[in-house]
């Protein structure tokens, strides 16, 4: 009210001589508002500003414009700030919601008009009348048709995501397709480093009807009457060593050791290197890529590594013959390796990543070692694309196990340190010894 908003400054002499002259002004105000009302109004009521919901004179949230839309284009049924095509018409969310739930809860019959259906809809006046508001959206061209219903509307949402599926795993065949595959010059790399390991892997693809199950060992597997007569070694995990196992295991270890280093000779990039790189790198790896060729002979039928290609093992029988916890982590890679379903080719090419470390110390061409194992990563690599493997991220999670092949070698160094103190040295073979002394833990 113009009185009740006047300063408080004002005296109380001053603000009732202005009372006649508001009331006066108030009372032509009705009287010209009765006699001439205003077109853009129906005449429900003189108290329609009074009506008004406060959302209705609110300013519009600012969302989402599609971009087929000009700047603040109109709604064709109201006026507002028009949204989007709505049912075949360019609407506000407002109509848009009006006209969908008139139409899915069958409300038009019900509608009416007190003023034979004349009634102006714009933004102010769309909530007075709603059968003039309907009748506009369909004069205007809002298709009811389109409006679904419930069953409609699941299953418009259920065809939305499968195709939202579908995109997903096309975009997935379309990354694998555009990924790039060995050139000429790598695919002669792999076939040069796939035949080092044909050449130098004990039985070749028949190990499992080579091989022989220690289980019909007694050194191995005592009866319960010998369990303390064989000759053992305490070791720190509170473990004893079967004495006549580890030397039987160093027996078949010798050799293996040999086909590793015959293998790193039969690449070309390990001969370019200098001799005492060559023996650092041979050293730091022999472990690990015995255990890697064990490990892919990982058979979970008999729950057995098959080492050097001939003697398959069960875990507690390769843990008293000296690798101890050791002997745990070389069997979870076998289990793990073996949902990788890797071929000879990717078996060799670990290798080779493997023994290209350039992080062993005492290194000379560190360099040159590094760009030699790139050169094998990126061969690797463009061979798992050729391969396609069902795998999800395949290629991360196959040099993660490299990670968990350099623990495998780490943990071998402290624990032959520890089987240096406990175990006689005439069962420690010489190829054994050179190997694996002076290795840094």
């Amino acid at each position: 009210m113009f009185f009740l908003s006047l300063p408080l400054c004002l005296s109380s002499a001053f603000a009732a001589s202005l009372l006649p002259l508001f009331f006066l002004l108030y009372s032509l105000f009705f009287l010209l508002y009765s006699l001439f009302p205003p077109l853009s109004f129906s005449s429900t009521s003189s108290l329609l500003l009074l009506s008004i919901s406060p959302s209705a004179l609110s300013l519009s949230v600012p969302g989402y414009i599609p971009s087929y839309l000009e700047k603040d284009e109109p709604c064709v049924v109201c006026g507002d700030k028009a949204t989007g095509y709505h049912y075949r018409c360019i609407t506000c969310e407002g109509c848009k919601g009006f006209f969908r739930r008139t139409i899915q809860k069958n409300l038009h019959p019900a509608y009416s008009c007190k003023y034979d259906g004349c009634c102006i809809i714009d933004k102010i006046t769309r909530n007075q009348c709603q059968l003039c508001r309907f009748r506009k959206c369909i004069a205007v061209g809002m298709a009811m048709d389109l409006v679904l219903d419930d069953s409609k509307r699941v299953a418009k949402r259920r065809l939305i995501e499968e195709n939202r599926e579908k995109r997903k795993k096309d975009e997935i065949v379309k990354t694998l397709q555009t990924r790039p595959e060995p050139d000429s010059s790598e695919w002669e790399l792999i076939r040069h480093v796939t035949e080092a390991h044909h050449h130098t892997n004990a039985q070749g693809s028949h190990w499992k009807q080579k091989r022989k199950f220690l289980v019909r060992y007694a050194i191995l597997c005592p009866q319960p009457e010998d369990i303390g007569q064989s000759p053992g070694a305490p070791t720190p995990d509170g473990d004893k060593v079967d004495l006549e196992a580890f030397s039987e295991f160093t027996k078949i270890i010798t050799p293996a050791i040999t086909r590793v280093v015959d293998f790193a000779k039969k690449l070309t990039m390990f001969s370019e290197l200098p001799c005492e790189d060559q023996i650092i790198l041979l050293k730091g790896c022999c472990m690990e890529i015995m255990s890697l060729r064990a490990a892919v002979r990982y058979d979970p039928e008999s729950e057995t590594l098959t080492l050097s290609g001939e003697m398959a093992v069960k875990r507690e029988q390769l843990k008293n013959g000296g690798l101890g916890v050791v002997s745990d982590a070389i069997f979870d890679l076998g289990k793990s390796l073996a949902q990788f379903n890797l071929d000879d080719s990717e078996v060799a090419l670990l290798q080779a990543v493997l023994l290209m470390s350039s992080d062993r110390s005492g290194l000379t061409s560190v360099v040159k070692i590094e760009k030699c194992q790139e050169t094998y990563l990126l061969a690797f690599e463009h061979y798992i694309n050729h391969r396609k493997h069902n795998i999800p991220h395949f290629w991360p999670k196959l040099l993660m196990k490299v990670t968990d092949l350099r623990m495998i070698g780490a943990c071998h160094a402290s624990r032959f340190l520890h089987m240096k103190v406990e175990c006689p040295n005439e069962l420690f073979p010489p190829l054994f010894l050179e190997v694996f002394e002076d290795q840094e833990v």
